[in-house]
């Protein structure tokens, strides 16, 4: 068969399949995607100890899931496990783990992406989340280093599942929440002039929406919807007119007044 043929065809069932594409997110925008049952599936929280880890957690025990907590303060976590007994979670396992070093990670339960996901592969069956930020989308005035975190994390997240879809392994989920600042302490201080654009999120709000998505299986998660028109915006307005909005938005003034997290006595 002749090459202009071939590409002929291609082209047709590309944009036969886009248009069914389209169509299904069309009818998922309108009517909510079914929720998949957790029940009995194994949750490994990382952060388990505080803020939105702990948050998940007790979600999680709702929906009866088997929960394995990791997190580098003990104490926090212990109390998370209880916290995660009373919501009526079947099983909880809670592990001191420091996440940053990959010696703790091994030894604690010998679990990191390099190590699940080959039985995830095996087996077709997996759902990984990463919770990146918005500051893994577009850069911030004084969060560098926390950028560059972000942007890693969502391009790693990405990557993985790109090549699980390579290897037509559909049974692996993959969710990428990019959450504006949360009330978790972390960015203690910082402002937001457009509460009503970008309002500084509530915990439980963050972590209902994040557990949605997971439930139906979104790929992408942005918190505020403002993010996903921001996200846009970028993608072709020119940079000058970028730089605009951002002043306009006072988003150059965001960490102005961050004081941190406060440690307890």
């Amino acid at each position: 068969m002749a090459p202009s043929v071939n590409t002929a065809k291609e082209l047709s069932i590309f944009l036969v399949k886009a248009m069914f594409a389209f169509l299904e997110a069309a009818i998922f925008a309108l009517i909510p995607k079914p929720l998949k049952n957790v029940a009995g599936e194994i949750v490994l929280i990382t952060g388990a100890g505080s803020g939105l880890g702990r948050l998940l957690a007790v979600q999680f025990a709702h929906l009866g899931s088997v929960l394995v907590l990791w997190d580098i303060n003990e104490e926090g976590n212990e109390e998370t496990r209880r916290m995660a007994w009373d919501a009526g979670a079947m099983t909880v396992h809670a592990y001191t783990c420091d996440c940053g070093r990959k010696e703790e990670v091994y030894r604690v339960a010998n679990q990191t992406y390099k190590a699940f996901l080959p039985a995830m592969i095996a087996n077709d069956h997996g759902h990984l989340v990463c919770i990146s930020s918005s500051a893994g989308l577009i850069g911030t005035n004084q969060l560098a280093d926390y950028c560059a975190s972000k942007f890693a994390a969502f391009g790693f997240a990405e990557s993985i599942f790109l090549e699980t879809l390579a290897q037509k392994q559909n049974g692996i989920k993959t969710t990428i929440v990019c959450p504006f600042f949360i009330k978790t302490g972390m960015f203690e201080g910082c402002t937001t002039s457009c509460p009503f654009l970008l309002p500084i999120l509530e915990p439980e709000y963050a972590v209902r929406k994040i557990v949605d998505a997971i439930l139906q299986e979104k790929m992408y998660l942005y918190m505020p919807k403002f993010i996903y028109f921001m996200v846009f915006l970028k993608s072709f307005l020119p940079f000058k007119v970028g730089i605009l909005v951002a002043e306009y938005l006072r988003a150059l003034h965001f960490m102005d007044s961050f004081t941190g997290q406060k440690k307890k006595d």
